[in-house]
């Protein structure tokens, strides 16, 4: 005799609950990265989506906002999304979730309060009992050799952290080629912008130098819906010349976030970009021309995600992952999740965070394990409607899968 249904869902949703994950794309670093380390409730709150709804209330000039300390910054957002209004939003319910998980009280409505707790810790410290919180067994940053001030810090030898993972991030090199070839000249690399000469081989120097400096699991780089392959653009060329070859010789998946449209409102600056549908030919042309190099692939416009799954069902080298941005959203999230279950089965990564303040795991993946988990137990509910019954042992299998082990196995393949 098979589970009731109700017993099918307890046991999905203990599974996804128990299961360690490996965040496979944030902009998180471990304490030893000075202020790149984004943690505590100041930066929940001026989290740049929060910034952008809150501007959406005020007639304030954009440049006043950002005149105001990190301090101000927060507490007029906290008083026009959480005093003013009611915080419904995905992104003020999340806040609210990090800090009950804390063992804060959410109604509680004195910002000062609940920074007292954050003054009181230890960044290093407060680390791992988040990720521990969270139930995260491992992250992967954004490393963007590009940006000085990380890059300093990767040159000094800042401290590692075992539970954070790096990914090589490209989006200069491949998006600003000029400005990326006269800063690879400055350090030692004879590239030119015409592409002459060495040009091509020293990026590939580049590129393995980095990844092995940085111990990188993948290179990535964010696209506009505009990206084409094959191009004749500089782009194009890199991708083909340089981060293909690298990728397919050192194993490396190359991950490509596809329908950022960047600084649409640029005084909003991070909180700028927005989005564009994108065209899957660039995806398909790559993956049949490149058939032993590994593509990661997360697309930005929810008009993308049918035809992605359907790509995805035709090349085995590609892996679907996550609901990235302005995807991350409930309803979003459980819409794309059941539809890739449906076409793609198991053999996908459901979700990624995405944080870029530390305590947003938190909420994060509390709120995406909670919808993940409904949608298993409907899959296994319509499973035992067929007469096919599934254990508990099946079901923390592919929860674990689905959470941790299917990056690793596409990463090590």
């Amino acid at each position: 005799m098979g589970n009731t249904v109700d017993e099918i869902r307890a046991m999905a949703r203990r599974a996804v609950a128990d299961t360690r994950i490996t965040d496979i794309h944030t902009h998180l670093f471990p304490s030893s990265f000075g202020p790149n380390c984004l943690w505590g409730v100041d930066e929940l709150v001026t989290y740049h989506y929060l910034i952008a709804e809150t501007l959406r209330w005020l007639a304030m000039p954009y440049d006043a906002f950002w005149a105001l300390t990190k301090r101000e910054q927060a507490d007029l957002v906290w008083r026009t999304l959480f005093l003013e209004h009611s915080p419904v939003s995905e992104s003020c319910r999340g806040v609210l979730t990090t800090l009950g998980e804390l063992g804060l009280d959410p109604e509680c409505r004195d910002l000062n309060e609940h920074r007292a707790f954050f003054q009181k810790l230890d960044a290093a410290e407060y680390v791992d009992r988040v990720l521990d919180l969270a139930n995260v067994d491992s992250v992967v940053m954004t490393n963007d050799p590009f940006d000085a001030g990380e890059r300093q810090c990767w040159l000094d030898g800042a401290a590692r952290h075992p539970r954070f993972h790096s990914a090589l991030r490209l989006d200069v090199l491949l998006n600003s080629w000029e400005t990326a070839a006269s800063q690879l000249r400055g350090w030692g690399y004879d590239v030119r912008p015409d592409f002459s000469g060495r040009t091509l081989s020293e990026t590939r120097r580049f590129l393995k130098d980095w990844l092995a400096r940085l111990d990188a699991k993948y290179m990535a780089v964010s696209l506009p819906p505009t990206f084409a392959w094959p191009c004749e653009d500089a782009r194009s060329r890199l991708i083909e010349d340089a981060v293909i070859p690298v990728a397919v010789e050192t194993g490396r998946p190359f991950a490509m976030m596809i329908g950022a449209k960047r600084q649409v409102n640029p005084g909003l600056r991070l909180a700028a970009d927005a989005v564009g549908r994108s065209g899957m030919e660039p995806v398909e042309n790559l993956c049949a021309r490149f058939p032993d190099a590994k593509f990661l692939v997360t697309m930005l416009a929810r008009e993308n995600q049918h035809e992605l799954c359907v790509t995805a069902r035709k090349f085995r080298n590609l892996m679907v992952f996550g609901c990235w941005w302005f995807l991350n959203n409930p309803s979003l999230i459980e819409e794309i999740t059941r539809m890739r279950l449906e076409m793609l089965g198991l053999s996908i990564i459901p979700q990624h965070s995405d944080a870029r303040v530390l305590d947003q795991l938190i909420y994060k993946w509390k709120h995406s394990r909670a919808i993940i988990a409904e949608v298993l137990a409907d899959k296994y509910a319509d499973l035992a409607a067929t007469g096919w019954k599934v254990s508990e042992e099946e079901i923390r299998r592919d929860a674990h899968d689905l959470l941790s082990a299917n990056f690793w196995r596409f990463h090590d393949a």
